[in-house]
This record gives C-alpha cells, structure tokens and sequence, in this order.
C-alpha cells in the first residue's frame, strides 16, 4: 500500500494496490466496530501477521480450524464472529473480483456514494454506515465530506483531538 498526504483530522488514506489491501482496510473497519481505536491500531500489526498478511486468498481459504486458533492468538482481538466476517468478507471480494474483473470495478459500478454503501452493507459482514464510509475514504473512493456525510445523517460531526 502507497499512503497519501492526510491531515491528523482524518485516517490516512491509501493507494491500494491489491485486492488485499482492500480487504485489509475493510477489516479495520470490522475490528474498530465497538472497540477504541487505539485497542485496533497497536494490535494492527500482529493482526495483519496472523491474517496472512490479508491476503485475500489465504484468507478466504482459511478453514474452521484455522479461525479456532485465530480466535486464540494474542496477537488477535479475539471475537470469533469478527474473525468469521472478515474470511467471510475475503470470499465475498473474490466472488466480486470475478464478477467485476476487479474489485475496484465492483466499487465502482454502482453510480454514487449511497447505492455503492447501500451494496457494501448488503454484501459485506459487519459494515454499517460509519465502516462503509471510513472504508470507501481511505481506500481514496469519492466520499462526501465527513461533516456533509455526518449532517445528511442528523448527527453532528466529531472533532480530532489535537496531537500532543
């Protein structure tokens, strides 16, 4: 993955450069959903070693037993229906890398932000609104300003805290 400029007010955004790295942004969705932030980053690098390096081959092919000892591994945060959607979630983007040629295509072939978070919430496990958005954002898809996307939703933006 290449990283783009990004001000601290928002997660740096990437060039992805892989259908793995798709699924590895997607991923941090998943893990974040509940759980702080920071909890998901410093495990960030131990998850992405246990997870094959989200190849998303490896992943989608992982067995039942497999997700057992990833449910077990420290370097994981251990919640077994998380670890069950994101190798359920490597399956989906190989059947839709197929379908579409790639799974940009796929991103791309729903017309506007709405119906592409709409069919992203439809055909992948545990992506709301806010995962959908963070994970169209960083993967560099044309996404609404975080305050116009927050107001369209009746809620009111969250600010950065200022680095120390």
């Amino acid at each position: 993955m290449e990283a783009t400029e990004t001000t601290h007010h928002a997660p740096q955004q990437i060039v992805p450069k892989r259908t793995g790295d798709y699924l590895e942004v997607m991923s941090k969705a998943v893990f974040q959903t509940g759980i702080s932030w920071k909890v998901v980053e410093n495990k960030w690098p131990g998850i992405r070693d246990a997870f094959r390096g989200f190849d998303h081959r490896k992943v989608a092919s992982l067995t039942e037993a497999e997700m057992a000892e990833l449910g077990a591994d420290p370097r994981v945060i251990r919640n077994r229906r998380k670890i069950e959607a994101i190798v359920d979630n490597a399956r989906t983007m190989l059947d839709l890398e197929e379908q579409h040629g790639s799974f940009k295509n796929y991103l791309r072939s729903h017309g506007d932000f709405e119906k592409t978070v709409a069919d992203l919430r439809k055909h992948f496990k545990f992506m709301g609104e806010t995962g959908a958005f963070y994970f169209l954002y960083v993967v560099g898809e044309k996404v609404p300003s975080y305050e116009d996307w927050c107001r369209s939703r009746g809620r009111e933006p969250m600010t950065a805290a200022p680095h120390s």
